[in-house]
């Protein structure tokens, strides 16, 4: 079980959940004696406040926990995520409705992550719950396991995590989970025809590498995951500006993403031959790092005019969504921290996805719903296909113009998928710029469990 998770109630503190109506009548029966320190604190109930209760033979008797109302037409199921980091140490349970208890519990375990690798002196988890009557705690562990994974990989700077670290990584999974992998590896990049992964990395004296990971029963539908693993990307000779640059050890949030999904995937035993490709490099400059207006070869035999070597993500991915597609697999879900356009129309908590598979974006939106991983769909709009011609090579993977660079980016990406029964394309952020419920500061593997909730429904264990 999790380390935030407490096999007893017996010494456990109550929370109770409360709301502007009920909390003094709560207090009333809780503890009258505490009513006064309780309304000098100021403490009335609203969401996301809280009030400690002290008690007379023991330093805690209880714990009041402002909720949304149950008839409010929004509650946020992560809200009790606010607690893992505001209480003392100690164990608690949840006293009241606080809404779907699986999810609940599982926002208060998401926000007592901490990355503390490079901490002296790390604090841990200090405060721990138990899981409240229908809550699944082995559900909620491995959830958590998966993104906290998923997490410290995003959270690690390069000089730690590069090309082969990522590939470390990847393998540790599998060998968990009996799963086969397969590295490809600097030049032969080339003679096994991933010329685009091998262009983007080959500035880098960290060798780029093309990784593929296999698990599960042949018969079973076969469903790949395709990450974006830049584990640092300078923009290439087209550097990027140094506030642009910061964040980039983020950049393969792509393939922590679809590691931590892989992860989970595994770890219930679904029914699908899962596949996991993810290319890794490091998107450098030197003297071999590729130009502004080369033409490029792909392992797909289109050929792609370099607009701008910060645009190097939709490359790599062009690459292993082809090896992806070869197979004409029952799904394929692709992940990518690939474009600031996606950012400034739907700002960091909210990716984008983009499939032309009706049904499947009514499931991956069902999903989202069900689990508080939250997307949007886009269009992959055809008329702005004409954006990506090129007058010297099949393709540019980039428009003249600043407009819809996430759809045009998408659009790109769909080139390389033709044999794929279904495809979705998320453009996600995977950073928390400030800490929300359920969602510490720092790295965050979004769309994780939407995937593996989307998964499970449609295949089963």
């Amino acid at each position: 079980m999790h380390a935030a998770l407490a096999a007893s109630s017996v010494t456990s503190v109550p929370i109770y959940a409360v709301h502007a109506d009920n909390w003094q009548a709560i207090v009333s029966e809780v503890a009258p004696e505490a009513a006064e320190f309780i309304k000098a604190s100021g403490f009335e109930g609203e969401a996301g406040a809280h009030v400690l209760i002290p008690g007379v033979a023991e330093p805690l008797k209880a714990v009041l926990f402002g909720v949304e109302k149950p008839t409010a037409a929004e509650r946020d199921p992560f809200l009790a995520g606010k607690l893992a980091t505001a209480l003392p140490g100690g164990t608690y349970r949840f006293e009241g409705d606080f809404g779907d208890p699986t999810l609940a519990t599982l926002g208060f375990v998401l926000g007592s992550y901490r990355f503390e690798r490079y901490k002296a002196k790390p604090k841990g988890v200090k405060v721990q719950l138990v899981p409240p009557k229908g809550a699944d705690a082995t559900r909620i562990s491995r959830m958590a396991e998966a993104i906290a994974e998923g997490r410290d990989l995003i959270n690690t700077p390069a000089n730690d995590l590069g090309p082969h670290e990522i590939e470390l990584a990847i393998r540790s999974v599998a060998d968990q989970f009996g799963a086969k992998i397969s590295v490809v590896v600097g030049d032969d990049l080339l003679s096994q025809n991933y010329p685009m992964v091998h262009a983007v990395g080959r500035a880098s004296p960290r060798a780029p590498r093309m990784i593929d990971m296999v698990w599960g029963d042949e018969s079973h539908p076969k469903v790949t995951l395709v990450g974006k693993g830049v584990a640092f990307d300078t923009g290439g000779l087209n550097i990027k500006p140094d506030n642009s640059m910061l964040l980039m050890k983020k950049d393969m949030g792509g393939a922590a993403v679809a590691l931590a999904a892989a992860r989970m995937v595994m770890a219930f035993g679904l029914n699908i031959r899962l596949r996991l490709i993810v290319a890794a490099v490091e998107n450098s400059i030197s003297g071999s790092a590729f130009r502004p207006g080369d033409v490029l070869s792909s392992r797909k035999g289109i050929t792609v005019e370099i607009g701008n070597t910060d645009a190097e993500g939709r490359l790599i991915l062009g690459d292993a969504l082809a090896l992806a597609d070869e197979e004409t697999p029952d799904l394929v879900l692709d992940f990518a921290t690939l474009t600031g356009a996606a950012r400034v129309a739907l700002g960091p908590d909210l990716p984008p996805f983009y499939t032309d598979d009706e049904t499947l974006a009514d499931e991956i939106l069902e999903a989202a719903h069900r689990v508080n991983d939250p997307v949007w769909r886009m269009p992959l709009w055809k008329p702005y296909a004409k954006g990506l011609q090129s007058k010297i090579a099949d393709i540019n993977h980039i428009t003249s113009g600043g407009f819809a660079g996430s759809v045009t980016a998408a659009l790109f990406l769909q080139r390389f998928v033709e044999k794929a029964k279904a495809w979705a394309h998320f453009d996600v952020f995977c950073w928390v710029p400030a800490a929300k419920n359920g969602r510490p500061e720092g790295g965050d593997p979004q769309v994780a469990r939407l995937v593996f909730e989307l998964l499970e429904k449609r295949y089963g264990r």
